[in-house]
């Protein structure tokens, strides 16, 4: 009699032999095998495991598993991103310390992980909480400030009244806290920032090197927001006085419509135009206003424009005319200068300005459309420069090197570019985080703490009020802030702040190579062994912060000579999001999922099995529509295949049934293609259509003593070990084999069986899906190209889009990037 499946009794058989054999443990730097480095974005360990998480390293396993049966030596490793304020918060909310808040999380998390059966080598673990890991994140800190690249400085800072600290300008959501949702205001702070600056050309130009390897869209939105643009800067004399006001534009071929000038009301440039003048208060009273509006709210274009007259003139440098000076909140004092040339005719808001104002419009390029000064509408486009002076009648491109040409003649002006990227402020008040290693001497000023006192370790947090206050809790640890300056012995004080938690995932990636090495952040030989990553996996919502960090941290180091490399990442994959009734899962909502409660119910392989099933990776999954109940009969199908084999292992495959091995062959050349272009349901279906195809054969053909019969219930265990691995490793025990199947190589096949069949090519527009046709497994590129362009769906939606670039992999991929 056959056994029934009891997935319960499957998993508790093979877990803790698991944890003995260690199948996943990483080869070491000198292993001959060729390497694959895949990484899964790390957890932050806010109670336990939820569905997305379910749903990232599901995919994040069957990539590594495929690589090993692949015969490569894989490392995959897991982690915990475990600063930051939800655990700070919990703290104070239980009168508690928050290490231990942390710590009790990440057990959870690591019991359900290995309850998941995810492929990780469980030797290379880290945690960025422990002072073994944050020492160095102060050795890199010191490093960038030798450099140059970590500095302080007093400025306007994105201000969260809520969990009273700083944000950097990605941590601003819409005028919105990322972590509270609480409105964001400025405030006036001296912070520490790194010179993320200095590398935006870099960040820019070596996204060719990931050009179809990383999602189009998260290039986009990097290049986005590093908006580089080409320019000139223009000196605007002060009337009446000696000084200069100097502006950025895209746009000199309008500097003759440069009707009036904005300064930003919160830059100091505007303070320093209304000192000690009757307009002085009505500026101050202003400034109060646009100090509670978010850089969102004042760059929208339907917000009604305000703003203070300083009763100050600036001359416009190519035609000596005197034009107003004017104080307004749509312009921000850290992009570009904080003031601007205003050309109302040619721009939104500027003329939306000067209506308001009251304020004079003059076209200076012929675009054929309305006069604005009647239409209301700015005409921003081309065209013919009129009323312009020695630029008068020329094109755009023309027009503009011969105005920068004459404004440098003149020293007033010269060709530029500019970015929409700012450094990156690190600064922040709150206690659970890595020490800022910087003591303050009044005699010596800033001062390192030096190298053989890392880690400057966290103090207890008992009798320490973690309550936010808008100043660090640390200011009021005296043992712990009060210290001697290691220059010139005098007192000091370290410094209170901690840093950004984005500074402990810009380089973690790398630490995971040398995990266990205490005496450097990571071996050179060992990251050159490793590294870059071949396979990173995680949610596009890290597509500007974490991706653009870690992206700077390596060219950072880099340059300092400790890498070989200077992009992190060569793959990337971004999950969807797991949702419930079309929305987001949330208490609130009444739409939660508890894994646990799906993982008891059905069982782990099942839950893997309908999450990888659901759909392309990248897309959204309802787990409404999601079905666990048939993948679990599905398993039990697959399952029972294993115990009818009347064969021993080690038979001639040659020999068996001719129509079931080019079943096989078909089936795990399929699954091959759908792995590497992340298709993974394909790779289930596939898996499907085999068991069906197998249990034919059994009940009405060959008969379960066929070799073949032996031959595909190996190729579906195997297969299936990617994505349910008690299963397959059930199934491979019953075959009459020894553990663990993840070692057991990829199935072997007559590829002579495979004929000349069509294989799929997807085509794309932008990374997304548009249609999959039937090629032939020898197309050339310009062929699959060509037929790319003529697939009527393809023109559908490429109708009125610019082309920027095709990506084409023969014969598996076209990618149109419009």
């Amino acid at each position: 009699m056959q056994e029934a499946y009891d997935f319960k009794a499957v998993q508790d058989k093979w877990l803790p032999l698991w944890d003995k054999l260690a199948p996943f443990k990483s080869g070491k730097d000198d292993d001959k095998r060729p390497k694959k480095y895949v990484l899964d974005m790390f957890p932050y360990p806010s109670g336990d495991l939820h569905m997305g998480h379910a749903e990232a390293y599901a995919l994040g396993d069957v990539i590594a598993r495929y690589w090993i049966q692949k015969g490569f030596n894989v490392m995959h490793p897991i982690g915990w991103d475990a600063f930051g304020l939800p655990a700070e918060n919990a703290a104070i909310k239980r009168d508690a310390d928050p290490r231990q808040w942390t710590y009790e999380n990440i057990d959870v998390q690591k019991a359900s992980m290995r309850r998941y059966a995810c492929s990780f080598d469980w030797d290379r673990v880290l945690h960025t909480c422990d002072p073994e890991y944050y020492k160095w994140n102060q050795w890199l800190f010191l490093k960038m400030f030798e450099k140059g690249l970590a500095y302080r400085k007093d400025s306007a800072v994105n201000w969260c009244p809520d969990c009273q600290t700083v944000l950097a300008n990605e941590q601003v959501v819409a005028g919105l806290c990322e972590r509270c949702d609480s409105a964001v205001t400025k405030k006036k702070l001296n912070q520490w920032y790194l010179k993320i600056t200095d590398y935006a050309d870099r960040l820019l130009d070596d996204m060719e090197q990931l050009e179809g390897a990383w999602p189009e869209k998260v290039l986009l939105m990097q290049r986005n927001w590093i908006g580089r643009s080409t320019g000139a800067q223009v000196d605007f004399a002060i009337d009446g006085s000696d000084k200069k006001i100097t502006v950025y534009t895209t746009r000199p071929d309008t500097l003759y419509g440069a009707t009036f000038m904005v300064v930003a009301a919160d830059s100091t440039l505007a303070a320093d135009l209304v000192a000690n003048t009757p307009v002085e208060a009505e500026f101050k009273k202003y400034l109060e206003t646009v100090k509670s509006a978010s850089d969102i709210d004042r760059l929208a274009t339907d917000r009604i424009k305000s703003g203070v007259f300083l009763n100050r003139y600036a001359i416009n440098p190519v035609n000596n005319e005197k034009i107003p000076i004017w104080a307004s909140d749509y312009v921000l004092a850290d992009y570009g200068t904080g003031a601007i040339m205003a050309v109302p005719a040619h721009d939104q808001r500027d003329l939306d300005f000067a209506k308001a104002m009251k304020l004079p419009i003059r076209v200076v390029i012929d675009t054929g459309l309305e006069d604005p000064n009647t239409s209301g509408i700015a005409t921003d486009g081309d065209g013919l420069v009129i009323n312009s002076g020695s630029i008068t009648g020329l094109k755009k491109d023309d027009a503009i090197n011969k105005i920068i040409s004459e404004l440098a003649e003149k020293k007033l002006g010269k060709a530029t570019k500019n970015y929409r990227l700012r450094d990156w402020l690190i600064s922040r008040q709150r206690f659970w985080g890595t020490p800022i290693p910087i003591i303050h001497c009044d005699k010596c000023g800033l001062v390192p703490v030096p190298q053989d006192q890392l880690p400057v370790k966290l103090p207890d947090a008992k009798g320490l009020d973690l309550k936010p206050k808008g100043s660090s809790p640390l200011g009021a640890a005296s043992d712990w802030v009060n210290v001697k300056c290691p220059k010139c012995g005098s007192a000091a004080k370290r410094d209170a702040d901690t840093m950004d938690t984005f500074v402990d995932s810009s380089w973690y990636f790398l630490r995971y190579t040398s995990v266990n090495n205490h005496e450097l952040a990571f071996d050179k030989k060992s990251v050159e062994t490793w590294l870059p990553v071949d396979q990173y996996v995680g949610g596009v919502t890290h597509a500007i912060l974490h991706l653009l960090y870690s992206r700077f941290f390596t060219k950072v180091l880099n340059d300092l000579g400790l890498l070989n490399f200077n992009e992190p990442f060569t793959r990337l994959l971004n999950q969807g999001m797991v949702l419930m009734d079309g929305s987001a899962m949330s208490k609130s909502r009444g739409n939660l999922v508890k894994l646990s409660d799906e993982l008891d119910k059905h069982g782990v392989d099942a839950i893997r099995v309908s999450l990888v099933f659901a759909g392309p990776p990248e897309d959204d999954i309802d787990w409404s529509d999601v079905s666990p109940a048939g993948s679990l009969k599905f398993l039990n199908r697959a399952w029972k295949i294993s115990q009818e084999v009347d064969s021993k292992p080690g038979v001639d495959f040659s020999k068996g049934d001719l129509t079931l091995r080019k079943v096989v062959a078909k089936a795990v050349s399929d699954i091959e293609i759908a792995v590497e272009s992340f298709r993974f349901n394909v790779v289930i279906a596939r898996v499907m259509e085999l068991v069906n195809a197998t249990r034919k054969a059994i009940d009405s053909g060959c008969g379960a003593g066929d070799p073949a019969v032996r031959q595909a219930s190996e190729a579906i265990a195997i297969c299936l070990s990617l994505v349910a691995p008690y299963t397959a490793e059930d199934m491979w025990e019953k075959l009459g084999h020894k553990p663990a199947i993840a070692n057991a190589g990829w199935p072997v096949v007559d590829k002579s069986l495979l004929g000349a069949d069509n294989v799929i090519a997807i085509l794309q527009i932008n990374g997304k899906i548009k249609d999959r046709i039937e090629v032939s497994p020898n197309i050339s590129k310009d062929e699959l190209e060509r037929l790319g362009m003529e697939n009527a769906q393809i023109k559908a939606a490429l109708a009125g889009s610019t082309i920027q670039k095709v990506i084409t992999v023969a014969p598996k991929l076209v990618n149109f990037v419009i």
